[in-house]
């Protein structure tokens, strides 16, 4: 998903052009003219006359520049003399023809103070109309450092008039813009006395010009722009008979104190309880006087009674408030008397009993919502949980509150499940996240080693600490729900999310399927509810790992989200293996694909996941018996043919039950409710799909514990979860080659490190850290190579030069830590400005360094390089895939403070030509095969072949997994030894054979393949 963005779930989550174009659905506000300036008005404040005093130019100086999704998108600008110019002799002149995003900006300089602007009512301009009836979108800036790290407000006017027009926009109309924040969001205070500077976003879809004038402050500013009163909550819920205490504070710009009297008048009407029988009504009026201190707050008690029924659904009473003289609250507060003695809230009744009688009492659009997702940045401050009866929300990949604690995640996640108690049933949220190798959004957490490099460990049980270590992070956060982990099984390494993937052999994901247990606890669900298990998905349903090369139709992408052509029983022994074991092992959720399915002679052709009722309905939830609920990817019906009304009936009839839909949740939730009137989508799947739901929620325990349970809290990137990942490092590096015994190395040796990746903590985690993308530098709390190896030899001198231009003479060994630079699915494919090939200032490091003494060169990469032209210069070659935050484990192995014991996932390819290459290929010919990977610290067992052939005896009569692999693992040796680094086609075919056959349990057979290897050796 993507996510935000992926949001971004698998995701998803996020695209750029998304984000720009649901700012502009926040709030568009009427036009606003000029009007006659009070007598005691400020004179106008000139910010722009576009005269040329301000010039084109971006951060860190002062001026005007353009931006845009693509590089078509941006605006051309140009200053302009007209006759008919509002003010002075030139104007701002701009055509644009936007197909993603685009707009311009004018910053204040990054190195002088911000303007203030607090004296002012708003910023007014004249632009040049053409009736069109578009919304421009207009944006200020506030707080940060400068400009562009600052945060961002919104609103809009229309151009439904011809020629200049003088646009008034006060600064009370401006909105926190949800969807994205530069630096994540400030305070969420329009600070009118640090402002950097405003931003228009043209329209979108249509070829135009623009004229602007004179931009200027006007107006006086009126104390509501200064001082705001707010409530401590939007909601109160209390027990039938209970009071609600609705404190109500005033705050001010600057925390400064009230210049004038602000008055609170009060009064509960309206909602759903009945006044006089289920509450006493309370009225009034608070008053703060002048010179009140900022923060000063006063209280307002409401008072339930008991109407003597013993059974009822929650009910509302909404206390209005009218505030005079400061801004009102967003929200009406409203106190809620807690629904009490219905059924499905009974714990002690089986789950199954619960979600019939809930279900039962449940209107359609209440259904409906709980088949919607939207993402968090969407929903602001919450207020449409309750509004559209929303049950699920989710964090793409970057969405995060500010700042990014686990408090501060915590407390936002309670804040959205509060507002379901404003619901008729409250029902809880489902909150999730893309926590694909550890709570990877968190700053701070603790992050694992990519499934590709959990695939090389070969652990199953290090696999599943791995997943209770995040299921333990991720809850200790108020998240239940992790669209984790990925089963696809990759068969083309050009593939962006080949790292996604534990390996191309499907026998080697299921034994790594032990991570849903590490999630989820027992396959029954009994441990849903614990502080440290969340609900896991198996994504995405199903292929998506196989989809051909050039296949794809979305944007740049290469292969993502392309179509996986397949006989049905490659699709049953390869793509759907994974997911019966899933399903038998208890998984509670499952995620289609973005790809396509084409099963070859089934004359369908091409089947967008989200749409493929056969495998969905049929072979998931028939035939595999899964009985946990499908959750789509990242708006990912919207790439099913047809209108958006026609992809949710599609979607949900083929078996879809809930609908990540992150800023279309409003037109999801009201188009299911309208299909199901019509009758195209009947009344038993929406209750299917809702029971689905409900069941989950009732087996994490959510109707009991909505809020977060912070006992973990302390844990998360603690050093017992750091050592998790350290191991898991550790045994994920794989030795590929290893002449004259270079590692070990010596903490006594003098090193040279080199190499892009070596000290950087972006790089070595990969995409799926903190942002979706990821980042090249520091970005969270982690030790990098270098960090580990100066660590892990103190005493000795460990010398660093990241392009290898410091001298080279008197080392010992150098390393050089190579590899790529963090991407996330279709953006990292091959092809979309992607290769298999060392940048070349990596080549010239390890040319350089391998060139001068003994060296080691570090792969850190999602997927195999290109590295057979300098083998035979290299003495020691290392896949170290994406190993985390913890560099340490790597320095484990290299020190010898572990041995290596990784093996190859994937088959390591001598060329791009030759992808795709896999395991069982009837031509193979790799630069490694599949399941390769030498070891330190071990010695090779002797004997040679009669040695072998009585492993292969002892393996006929080993029914344990332990034992066996034990027996294969020191045939393997055995072989590797004899082949001594030389790969031939012969050799490698049936070494690779045999990994997958004691993934399989055929020990016995995998030894009689590395027999036959030992022959070609």
């Amino acid at each position: 998903m993507r996510h935000s963005t992926r949001t971004p779930g698998s995701g998803r989550r996020r695209r750029a052009a998304l984000l720009a174009v649901s700012a502009l659905a926040a709030g568009l506000l009427p036009l606003s003219t000029a009007g006659p300036a009070a007598a005691d008005d400020p004179a106008p404040v000139a910010v722009d006359r576009f005269e040329g005093e301000v010039p084109f130019a971006p951060q860190p100086a002062e001026g005007l520049f353009t931006w845009g999704s693509d590089a078509d998108d941006p605006p051309k600008l140009e200053l302009r003399e007209r006759a008919d110019a509002p003010e002075g002799a030139k104007v701002l002149e701009g055509a644009y023809d936007i197909s993603g995003y685009g707009g311009f900006t004018h910053d204040y300089a990054a190195d002088k103070p911000a303007h203030d602007w607090s004296a002012h009512r708003g910023i007014r301009f004249w632009w040049y109309g053409d009736n069109s009836g578009r919304k421009i979108a207009f944006e200020l800036k506030d707080g940060g450092a400068h400009g562009e790290a600052s945060e961002l407000w919104n609103t809009s006017f229309t151009d439904d008039f011809s020629g200049w027009k003088q646009v008034e926009l006060p600064f009370t109309q401006f909105t926190y813009r949800t969807d994205y924040q530069p630096v994540g969001g400030i305070d969420h205070v329009l600070g009118l006395d640090r402002m950097w500077g405003y931003a228009l976003t043209l329209p979108v879809g249509t070829k135009s010009r623009f004229a602007l004038d004179h931009v200027e402050l006007y107006g006086k500013a009126d104390q509501s722009l200064r001082a705001q009163v707010s409530t401590d909550a939007p909601v109160y819920p209390v027990k039938e008979g209970g009071s609600a205490q609705v404190k109500l504070s005033v705050t001010t710009t600057g925390n400064v104190p009230i210049s004038d009297d602000v008055t609170v008048a009060y009064a509960t009407e309206g909602g759903t309880a009945t006044s006089g029988k289920d509450y006493t009504p309370a009225t009034g009026t608070v008053t703060f006087p002048a010179g009140t201190a900022s923060g000063a707050t006063k209280t307002v008690t409401v008072a339930t009674g008991k109407d003597g029924d013993k059974a009822e659904n929650a009910e509302t009473i909404p206390l209005k408030l009218t505030v005079t003289g400061a801004k009102a609250p967003a929200d009406t507060p409203q106190v809620v008397i807690d629904a009490h003695g219905l059924p499905y809230l009974d714990k002690k009744l089986p789950v199954k009993k619960r979600v019939a009688d809930l279900v039962a009492r449940m209107s359609p659009a209440e259904k409906a919502g709980q088949m919607t997702q939207a993402e968090r940045g969407a929903v602001g401050t919450g207020g449409d949980v309750a509004a559209y009866d929303l049950g699920s929300l989710l964090s793409g990949g970057g969405s995060t509150p500010t700042p990014n604690t686990p408090e501060a995640w915590a407390s936002m996640i309670d804040g959205f499940q509060l507002r379901t108690r404003a619901t008729r049933f409250q029902i809880p949220l489902i909150y999730g996240v893309d926590a694909v190798h550890g709570h990877n959004n968190l700053t701070g957490a603790t992050v694992m080693p990519h499934n590709i490099g959990i695939g090389a460990t070969r652990d199953p049980r290090l696999a599943e600490r791995t997943g209770a270590v995040t299921a333990s992070e991720v809850r200790a956060t108020g998240v239940p729900w992790d669209f984790a982990p990925c089963l696809c099984v990759t068969r083309d390494e050009r593939w962006g999310r080949s790292y996604e993937s534990f390996g191309e052999d499907p026998a080697l994901v299921e034994s790594m399927e032990t991570m849903v247990q590490g999630f989820q606890g027992r396959a029954d669900g009994g441990d849903l509810d614990r502080d440290d298990k969340v609900l896991a998905t198996a994504k995405h349903f199903v292929g998506d790992g196989g989809t051909a090369y050039g296949s794809s139709t979305t944007g740049t992408y290469t292969i993502d989200q392309g179509v996986t052509t397949v006989t049905r029983q490659d699709l049953e022994s390869v793509h759907l293996a994974p997911f019966g074991e899933a399903v038998r092992r208890g998984v509670g959720s499952v995620m289609p694909s973005y790809s396509s399915l084409d099963i070859v002679g089934d004359s369908d052709g091409p089947v967008k996941m989200h749409a493929n009722g056969p495998m969905i309905n049929g072979e998931l939830k028939g035939k595999l018996g899964f009985d946990g609920f499908v959750i789509s990817d990242w708006d990912g019906i919207n790439q099913i043919p047809g209108d958006y009304p026609s992809d949710v009936r599609t979607s949900v009839n083929a078996g879809v039950d809930m609908v990540m839909a992150p800023y279309a949740y409003r037109e999801f939730r009201d188009d299911l409710v309208a299909e199901v009137k019509a009758g195209r989508v009947t009344e038993k799947r929406i209750d299917d799909a809702v029971s689905r739901i409900l069941t989950q929620k009732f087996r994490l325990g959510l109707f009991e514990k909505p809020y977060a349970d912070t006992s973990n809290i302390d844990d998360i990137g603690g050093a017992a979860h750091r050592a998790v990942a350290r191991q898991a490092a550790a045994e994920s590096q794989v030795l590929l080659k290893n002449a004259g015994n270079v590692l070990p190395l010596k903490p006594s040796q003098k090193v040279y490190v080199a190499g892009s990746n070596a000290d950087d903590l972006g790089n070595q985690t990969g995409g799926w850290t903190i942002t979706w993308q990821g980042q090249s530098g520091t970005h969270t709390d982690g030790t990098t190579v270098l960090q580990a190896m100066r660590e892990a030899a103190p005493d000795a001198t460990v010398a660093y030069s990241k392009d290898a231009s410091a001298p080279t003479a008197g080392y010992d060994v150098g390393v050089v830590v190579v590899g790529e630079t963090p991407y996330a699915e279709g953006i990292g494919d091959v092809g979309n400005g992607n290769d298999l090939e060392l940048t070349a200032a990596d080549k010239a490091a390890v040319d350089k360094v391998c060139g001068a003494m003994k060296c080691v060169v570090l792969m850190v990469s999602g997927r195999p390089q290109l590295i057979g032209d300098r083998l035979d210069d290299i003495d020691g070659l290392v896949a170290s895939w994406l190993p985390g935050t913890e560099g340490d484990g790597v320095a484990d192995v290299l020190y010898g403070k572990r041995a290596f014991t990784g093996q190859l996932p994937v088959t390591w390819p001598k060329s791009e030509a030759q992808l795709p290459i896999n395991v069982g290929d009837a031509a193979y010919d790799p630069q490694f095969p599949y399941g390769y990977g030498l070891t330190t610290l071990t010695r090779t067992p002797g004997g040679g072949e009669h040695t072998l052939k009585a492993l292969a005896a002892a393996a006929r009569h080993v029914h344990d997994a332990t034992a066996g692999r034990a027996l294969v693992g020191k045939a393997r040796l055995i072989v590797q030894d004899k082949a001594g680094g030389t790969v031939t086609p012969a050799w490698a075919k049936p070494f690779a054979n045999a990994d997958h056959l004691a993934l399989t349990g055929d020990y016995a057979g995998a030894i009689a393949q590395l027999i036959a290897a030992y022959k070609e050796a």
